[in-house]
């Protein structure tokens, strides 16, 4: 009988393991970690953990695909609902497990701390949810944004009032009289201002501007100040307690301009449950690109979903998490190209992209600015009908059969 040596189990065993997979022989020392900096715990958990959803799910199709630089992608999980959980996050991911760059983030704030904290690391922060204007803005050579900025959105929903409201209220644009409301973070303060520029710029009167906190427990005062005004269109940029808080007193208060707008959120359950579908019925929201667009216009879609549910077991909570999938899509491609995760190095490479809108499945292409902000990555808006969103604005983005309906409410 022969005898097996030491030696010839060891060669056995490393047969087997290449044999099991594509990453054989990798420990996860050898992997290309990124961590994702986004909240896991608080009133916003849930849409962090569906921005990081995104990235597992593109970690999975890259790793299908060979990895990124020969090496399995691995997404770490951080907890960063406030700017200084955000810092602590990065100096988690960086000291103790090894990152080697970083991705997020559902919060703003959150980005700006946590993005800063990651160049003391000279640490890559690749953004594709913050929106904030002057994350971009400050300079900072380690940061990347793949998604939208808030002016991408201030200037989506300045086209939805004088493209698709005016018209469906008999009103020029001049004539409308709009209400801005806000959160009053860098997120929610960048959209506003840049909303009342553009509207300004084209003729709309803007009525007021109000500021709140997201974390209010009582908005009546807000929603008397618009009413007051008797604005034809109130927008709100929020968050998703502060938004359904509003929508709900404004119902209770018989607040019922000719149209309502949400910025960022509004389109998910949170908000069905909160209000009932009659309450919601022809509300507008300027959102991340949608599951329900055409697929000509979002390419994968329809594997994206197959993919989000094979992973999760359900559907996508809300659409942040199919911006988080193509943003860390583009990632992936970037590292490959520079060929590390070298900040110089990723930036240049990234600088050379050049992919037309309609690319990704959010619609997206890739080009970005000197400041490198994506240019080609733009929002949608869709519309609350019979206790669904549907999306109705850019009409190629539209569904089969998806149109705008009245913006009147019950």
């Amino acid at each position: 009988m022969k005898t097996i040596t030491r030696r010839r189990v060891f060669t056995l065993a490393a047969g087997l393991s290449l044999a099991l997979g594509r990453f054989a022989g990798a420990d996860a020392a050898d992997d290309l970690k990124i961590g994702a900096v986004n909240p896991s715990s608080g009133g916003l958990a849930l849409y962090g953990d569906e921005v990081t959803r995104g990235y597992e799910l593109a970690a999975d199709w890259v790793n299908g695909k060979g990895g990124v630089l020969g090496r399995k992608v691995t997404i770490l999980r951080g907890n960063a609902s406030t700017p200084q959980e955000g810092i602590a996050a990065v100096e988690q991911f960086v000291s103790s497990d090894k990152a080697d760059a970083l991705i997020g983030t559902y919060i703003s704030a959150v980005a700006n701390a946590a993005s800063d904290a990651a160049l003391n690391y000279n640490k890559l922060y690749w953004d594709t949810n913050a929106l904030a204007q002057e994350l971009t803005e400050r300079g900072l050579p380690n940061y990347i944004r793949s998604g939208p900025s808030a002016n991408y959105f201030a200037a989506r929903s300045a086209e939805v009032v004088t493209k698709l409201v005016a018209s469906n209220l008999g009103k020029a644009p001049k004539d409308l009289k709009v209400w801005i409301e806000h959160e009053d973070s860098i997120y929610g303060t960048s959209i506003a201002k840049e909303q009342e520029r553009i509207l300004k710029a084209e003729g709309v009167q803007i009525v007021g501007n109000g500021a709140h906190s997201f974390k209010a427990i009582d908005l009546t005062d807000s929603i008397l100040r618009a009413k007051n005004a008797a604005p034809d269109v109130w927008i709100n940029t929020g968050y998703i307690p502060d938004t359904n808080l509003l929508l709900r007193t404004a119902r209770d208060q018989g607040f019922k301009p000719g149209a309502m707008i949400t910025v960022g959120t509004g389109d998910t359950y949170e908000t069905l449950d909160a209000l009932g579908k009659d309450s919601l019925e022809g509300v507008l929201v300027v959102s991340y690109p949608r599951y329900d667009m055409n697929p000509k216009y979002g390419p994968g879609i329809e594997d994206y979903l197959k993919a989000y549910r094979a992973k999760f077991g359900k559907d996508p909570i809300a659409p942040q998490s199919m911006a988080a999938f193509v943003g860390a899509k583009i990632l992936f491609k970037a590292i490959q190209a520079a060929g590390s995760t070298d900040i110089d190095q990723v930036r240049a490479a990234a600088s050379k992209m050049d992919e037309p809108i309609m690319s990704y499945e959010t619609g997206f292409g890739v080009k970005f600015d000197d400041k490198m902000q994506n240019t080609r990555a733009l929002p949608v808006a869709a519309q609350w009908q019979n206790g669904k969103m549907v999306t109705v604005f850019p009409i190629e983005a539209a569904p089969a059969g998806g149109k705008l309906v009245s913006l009147a409410r019950q």
